[in-house]
């Protein structure tokens, strides 16, 4: 049987009768799954009042955006093995940017292995599954071969162009390091250029067939490449910069501050600079969302094509001296989140309800019509796509990897009669509530953290130690026991 949630989707999204359940089979609903990488919240639909995101604006405008979802580890192999498995990474024990999640659940069914078996024309353009940028752009990287009939690897020439890039270290570690460059040429010329018009020329060539055509985008990550015409959107002594109080890492675990040089040492030239390209990077990549928007009203398929956009994680500009990711704190665990349903009596609304890029997985397959594996630990959006503010009872989890790496190096001239052991590390869980974000360290014993939303956004004040939030502290922690139990 058709599932009632795609029925629904198919006239008015959840807008039928509660007895109106029967009716001829429909089509299916094709899927335009887009993937942003290291993506903050920085766009005008979430309220950023300088960044410019006009196409990824207007799509929120025809879906429901939603405003307080979450990733499940903020580093791309673990969060794209987590969304596009359905699985938390203790799950599918990718906690790095080197595991494969095949090699602990060989049998699993990914999201588009889902859709393949259900008939559909499923293909990638960009990264999706990890690899590492810009070192193997144009390459297939940690790719899991069986969720594709068909890849595309787009090069650019921000490639070429890599001389060019400057890097804070003076080096040419691009990946990991705060890099940019205001590039030359066209939009066409870039990697996500390339991977736009490649993602066109597979809806025109399977319009007529139900297609899910899933497209990573590599901008915003480091190194910030984009067209000259963006920076210029954004003079540099102009773009907002964080404001760190003078006492706010003095209650925070040490654990919490992955990064203990506070903004890398850079002065506020630099800063502003870093930020500069960030935002002319968003706004390039946005360009490029536009383009299949374009393609998907050229090509008569937006009123059969659910779109999906979100970003794989979030990202730091500064926020409590920290840059990038890899931290629990609300700018690198939350996402964006929007979802475009043909018909939809929702449409421009935001949703304060708590998501996570878990549950994409499980309202995909429900809106399409499709079973989906018992044991995705996701929930259907789908109620919230109906009513974005309907009654609902969930908590976020998102988790870091602490320590580890390889085996200490023996002193010099030591007697050394085994190998060394590998340093011990530790796991960091955040459970993120309408209200509140309790995270604790190495289950408590190297610390933990509360925040009020209500009164402290910025995560500034850690109320974890409070006596008068004791109640609060436990009942955090119980839920995070809950989900934490709920996965093994």
């Amino acid at each position: 049987m058709v599932s009632r949630c795609f029925l629904m989707g198919m006239v008015v999204l959840f807008a039928w009768p509660e007895s109106s359940i029967a009716q001829d089979k429909p089509r299916k609903l094709n899927v335009l799954y887009i993937v942003s990488d290291d993506l903050n919240n920085s766009l005008g639909c979430y309220g950023h009042s300088q960044v410019k995101s006009p196409r990824i604006d207007e799509l929120a405008k025809r879906g429901v955006r939603f405003d307080r979802a979450y990733c499940q580890f903020p580093l791309c192999n673990p969060s794209r093995s987590s969304f596009l498995t359905g699985l938390r990474p203790d799950q599918n024990g990718v906690h790095n940017n080197a595991f494969v999640f095949r090699d602990k659940i060989p049998d699993v069914v990914t999201m588009p292995q889902l859709f393949q078996r259900n008939g559909y024309f499923v293909a990638r353009v960009g990264k999706l599954y990890h690899y590492g940028v810009p070192n193997q752009i144009g390459t297939d990287g940690l790719d899991d071969p069986p969720s594709w009939q068909k890849v595309i690897n787009p090069k650019g020439r921000d490639k070429d162009d890599e001389d060019k890039i400057f890097s804070i270290d003076g080096k040419k570690s691009f990946g990991g390091t705060l890099s940019w460059l205001a590039a030359d040429g066209t939009d066409e010329e870039q990697t996500d250029g390339k991977a736009a018009e490649a993602a066109i020329g597979l809806l025109e060539q399977n319009k007529d067939k139900p297609f899910f055509l899933a497209v990573g985008f590599y901008r915003p990550h480091t190194p910030y490449v984009a067209p000259k015409k963006y920076f210029a959107m954004y003079p540099a002594d102009q773009v907002p910069l964080a404001k760190m109080p003078a006492d706010d890492r003095k209650d925070i675990p040490d654990p919490a501050i992955p990064v203990k040089n506070a903004n890398y040492g850079l002065d506020e030239k630099l800063q502003r600079e870093a930020v500069q390209a960030y935002f002319a990077s968003i706004t390039f990549m946005d360009q490029q969302v536009g383009k299949l928007l374009d393609a998907l009203d050229r090509l008569k398929l937006r009123e059969n094509t659910i779109v999906v956009f979100h970003s794989d994680h979030g990202y730091h500009l500064g926020e409590h001296g920290l840059w990038q990711k890899q931290s629990l704190f609300e700018e690198s665990a939350r996402v964006p989140l929007i979802v475009s349903v043909p018909g939809m009596t929702t449409a421009g609304q935001g949703s304060p309800r708590i998501a996570e890029l878990v549950d994409v997985y499980p309202t995909l397959a429900d809106l399409c019509g499709l079973k989906a594996p018992e044991n995705l630990p996701g929930k259907s959006l789908s109620p919230l796509l109906a009513k974005p503010d309907a009654t609902w009872n969930k908590v976020a989890v998102t988790q870091v990897f602490r320590g580890g790496g390889q085996p200490a190096k023996a002193k010099a001239g030591a007697k050394q009669d085994k190998q060394p052991a590998a340093p011990a590390g530790f796991k960091g869980y955040s459970v993120r509530s309408e209200r509140y974000r309790y995270t604790q360290w190495d289950d408590g014993k190297r610390g933990t953290e509360l925040y009020d939303h209500e009164k402290d956004p910025q995560e500034i004040t850690n109320l974890a130690e409070r006596p008068e939030m004791a109640d609060v502290v436990k009942e955090m922690k119980g839920k995070l026991a809950e989900v934490i139990a709920n996965q093994k």
